[in-house]
């Protein structure tokens, strides 16, 4: 009787088993059987720690894994370019052979594998040998490439497009960004030139000129320097470890661009023209002279009109809450926005409402108002104005722009600015056709 219920207790548990596997195998998705056989089986890019690659110029560069970041440590020391590393390393963990030519081939040298075109070799987390893959020559197609693993006879075809993937020198590798910093932590950027410099600050979202000049910063020209200055990659490396500067023209750099964070300084410094074009430049924290774009030196020279926001009204009809303006001597039309049952009016100073339409389409106007050019005094015309409009928006702000006009010519003021800008008579015309419109 025992060995009956051992027997039935057997049967259920194996009949348990087979569902399982049952179960299992139908879910699983089947094989595809047109894929691939991977160079390398189960290799994952995530455990490879160490490259090291002898390109089709003879030239050898290695670069190490350290603390999630990957160093160049041969030719040279310098940060590694991780989207660059990583390409490498997670095309050799996807490597597909697309065809074996041969399994026991007699001559290599006829598909360019003795010696190798290129040797890349990788070290994996915990191991001390390096595992290789060998790259000869392309295809009389060019669709593919030779190649093979020197503990394996058997010649391979990889796709051509690896080639260029693998086919890296020392300086492809490294890191070429010209000027590290953390973006989010900047509160200020100073542009200089011999004894001239432009200085800018942040505060929040919110850039201003504080050199020369103290004026609002246009946000787009501020935040594009930032992405200037910070995308911007090395066209090549000219000195390591410079000891004479003069020779760059770095003794006396021509312009430096300084990103201030706090109490941190990044500082680029560019120096005379090279010879094959750019200029030569160094990040004034490291040795090392390299060259950038002729570009770049005409985007760090700019005027100031440049950075300057060129809207005379930071209001817009949607946040302007307040509207104050006087027509030369007259008295001034002041219209004030309202919420009222859950709808927006305007009013003007005796309590009417106005139609609102009219009020926004005169702000917008006003809003839209641009300076043309700057010039750092005063205009002589704005000392007897023919309009000044003052607007309160974003609930505390208050702005006031004065209007001035000698013979075709308008200019403007802002009352926290210094100077004044040349304004487009034209739409100043259609902005006061509107104001009117609302009497």
């Amino acid at each position: 009787m025992r060995g009956l219920k051992t027997t039935i207790a057997l049967l259920v548990v194996l009949g348990g088993l087979a569902g399982y596997i049952f179960f299992y195998e139908a879910r699983r998705e089947p094989a595809d059987p047109n894929a691939k056989p991977r160079a390398f089986d189960q290799l994952s890019s995530d455990s490879i720690q160490e490259i090291e690659i002898t390109n089709a110029d003879g030239d050898t560069s290695r670069a190490q894994l350290d603390n999630g970041n990957w160093q160049l440590v041969q030719p040279v020391k310098a940060d590694a370019d991780d989207g660059v590393v990583g390409t490498v390393t997670s095309n050799l963990a996807s490597l597909e052979v697309q065809r074996v030519v041969e399994e026991k081939p007699a001559d290599l040298k006829q598909y360019g594998l003795e010696p190798a075109r290129i040797d890349v070799g990788f070290r994996l987390k915990d191991q001390k040998e390096f595992q290789h893959l060998l790259v000869g020559d392309k295809t009389a197609t060019g669709g593919d490439v030779y190649a093979k693993r020197p503990n394996e006879p058997r010649v391979f075809l990889i796709s051509s497009y690896l080639d260029s993937i693998f086919n890296k020198a020392p300086f492809d590798l490294r890191d070429k960004v010209i000027l590290k910093f953390e973006r989010d932590k900047v509160d200020g950027v100073e542009l200089s030139e011999g004894t001239s410099a432009v200085q800018f600050t942040r505060n929040g979202s919110e850039w201003r000129i504080a050199k020369p000049i103290a004026a609002r910063a246009d946000y787009a020209a501020a935040e594009g320097l930032l992405t200037r200055l910070s995308s911007t990659h090395m066209l090549k490396v000219v000195d390591e470890d410079a000891a004479d500067l003069r020779k760059y023209g770095l003794d006396r750099p021509s312009l430096a661009a300084t990103v201030m964070a706090g109490s941190t300084r990044a500082t680029l410094q560019l120096g005379g023209k090279a010879a094959d074009g750019g200029f030569f430049a160094k990040d004034a924290a490291r040795p090392t002279v390299f060259t950038v774009e002729e570009a770049l030196a005409t985007d760090l020279g700019k005027d100031v009109f440049d950075f300057r926001r060129k809207d005379l009204f930071d209001a817009r009809s949607f946040s302007a809450s307040r509207l104050e303006l006087r027509r030369g001597a007259a008295d001034p039309m002041v219209f004030e926005k309202r919420e009222e049952g859950g709808k927006t009016t305007w009013r003007n100073a005796s309590g009417q409402t106005i139609d609102a339409p009219k009020v926004e389409d005169a702000v917008m106007r006003l809003s839209n108002l641009q300076a043309q050019a700057f010039q750092q005094t005063a205009h002589a015309s704005l000392k007897t104005p023919v309009a000044t409009a003052t607007v309160r928006f974003d609930e505390n702000k208050t702005e006031t722009v004065t209007f001035g006009r000698s013979g075709n010519d308008v200019f403007a003021s802002r009352s926290d600015e210094p100077g004044s800008a040349r304004v487009d008579p034209a739409a100043f015309d259609e902005a006061m056709k509107a104001v009117d419109a609302m009497k």
